[in-house]
């Protein structure tokens, strides 16, 4: 089974913050009308989450996660 674990960010008030909205590193946005990456989420399809202010971090944590999928590991 392939297992999928996609990157969303998230404005404060919990709202999708879309794609094209860029932000420097911190998550400030570079986008006129948004205000600012508070989090970003990432949802394994078996079940999995993690949700960090860090963009980063949780895309470290996703990678490690779905290569213990490819090691056989069960990881909840």
């Amino acid at each position: 089974m392939t297992f999928r674990a996609p990157l969303t960010n998230h404005h404060a008030d919990g709202s999708l913050c879309p794609a094209d909205h860029k932000h420097t590193s911190s998550g400030k946005p570079l986008h006129t009308v948004c205000p600012g990456r508070a989090y970003t989420r990432v949802v394994c399809s078996c079940g999995w989450k993690k949700e960090e202010s860090g963009k980063g971090y949780v895309n470290e944590c996703r990678k490690r996660h779905l290569a213990s999928h490819a090691e056989g590991q069960n990881v909840p």
